[in-house]
């Protein structure tokens, strides 16, 4: 018997994801089953899922959908159509995976109540991602990210001082789709166990109040919330951006004593700095921020970034540079990977964070699918199986 090639399968193979999505949350969370050789069928409305238009800087397509999207197949359904709601059960009698993330109540009113899916099919797992949960008084209310960054208090710990601000990616559906893959694999893994499928909830806002869990120990038990403090961090000094010569920017951390001595004495030259009782231990130079972060920057100003760069690196210190966008875009550490347009044309993404031995570096080039344009192939495919009444 010969064995299988690693090279030719995937974690996912064999499996069937059906996802009734929108925006960023749930459509990330699939594309994640998609990449991992799942057969993905994404559900839309016939005018397609709206964060096609979200804009149009990939060559005239939306960014968003071209990042969460490829590799799926499209389907356009009325779930309120008698024959596409029989389409939807046929699919979801099919499943491994069903995901949604309409309005809380939206799909069991339509008939697809995940409790109801999963004892047709006892081995489908569900997934309902929403903005605050199935239950409670926020329930029904519109829970776009940047609203759930305000809610969350997550707005109140980023920015800078006295001016808060929104991190400036969708972080909350990120994250939630990310809790979401976690919580299926969870659910695979458990079925694999047990033979019978389960269910699993995500919401933006659990996820982003379980990342501001330290601010939130900080208020109820320490009695003080942190403040915004921009590039620095509220209980470590010296730690932020300083301005070099050249126009650039340079962020350091230092977060411990050998640290802070290599600091002063292998690249600030001034070895008795490290002991000045203003800054001679990690408290003190929290105290002293203002004073410490004054010599720091009026030195960064006398030497370029690259001259700093060989400085810093040759006292292990921790740095990086505090780049633009279109520096990130030249990084020499950024992996991309290519992905073909509705159009046809290819371009390249940011390298999939996971690298896995047993994928081949010569993996398929995903696709981004037109609206519907799978449509007649899968009516076909599932119109005449049997799903009772």
């Amino acid at each position: 018997m010969i064995a299988a090639n690693p090279m030719t399968i995937k974690p996912y193979d064999n499996l069937l994801v059906v996802s009734v999505e929108q925006a960023v949350a749930a459509p990330l969370c699939s594309c994640h089953f998609a990449q991992g050789g799942a057969r993905v069928i994404k559900i839309e409305r016939s005018e397609g899922d709206f964060a096609r238009k979200y804009d149009g800087a990939v060559k005239g397509e939306s960014s968003y959908f071209v990042w969460a999207n490829h590799g799926k197949e499209s389907l356009c359904l009325d779930i309120k159509d008698p024959e596409d709601a029989r389409l939807l059960r046929a699919l979801v009698a099919r499943a491994d995976i069903f995901i949604q993330n309409l309005a809380p109540g939206a799909m069991e009113r339509a008939g697809f109540e995940s409790a109801g899916l999963r004892a047709r099919n006892k081995r489908l797992i569900t997934c309902d991602i929403s903005g605050y949960g199935e239950d409670g008084d926020y329930r029904d209310m519109k829970a776009y990210d940047f609203l759930i960054q305000c809610e969350s208090g997550l707005v109140a710990v980023n920015g800078a001082p006295e001016a808060p601000g929104r991190i400036g990616v969708s972080v909350c559906d990120i994250g939630a789709s990310m809790n979401a893959i976690i919580g299926i694999q969870q659910a695979l893994w458990m079925r694999e166990r047990t033979g019978v499928g389960s269910g699993v909830q995500v919401s933006l806002f659990d996820t982003a109040a379980d990342w501001m869990t330290v601010p939130l120990m900080h208020t109820v038990y320490g009695g003080k919330a942190p403040k915004p403090v921009g590039l620095h961090h509220p209980s470590i000094a010296p730690y932020g951006g300083f301005a070099t010569r050249d126009g650039k920017m340079l962020a350091i951390s230092i977060q411990n004593e050998r640290e802070w001595h290599n600091l002063c004495e292998d690249v600030l030259g001034d070895a008795e700095l490290a002991t000045d009782p203003r800054f001679s231990n990690a408290a003190q130079r929290v105290r002293n921020r203002n004073e410490l972060d004054a010599l720091i920057a009026a030195f960064f100003k006398t030497h370029d970034r690259r001259e700093l760069e060989g400085m810093l690196r040759i006292a292990a210190i921790a740095y990086g540079g505090v780049n633009s966008v279109e520096e990130f875009a030249s990084h020499p550490q950024l992996r991309r990977r290519p992905v073909i347009l509705e159009s046809g044309e290819t371009v390249q993404l940011a390298g999939i964070p996971v690298i896995n031995s047993y994928e081949s570096p010569e993996k398929a080039i995903d696709r981004v699918p037109r609206i519907g344009e799978h449509s007649a192939a899968i009516r076909a495919e599932f119109a005449s199986l049997d799903v009772g009444d």
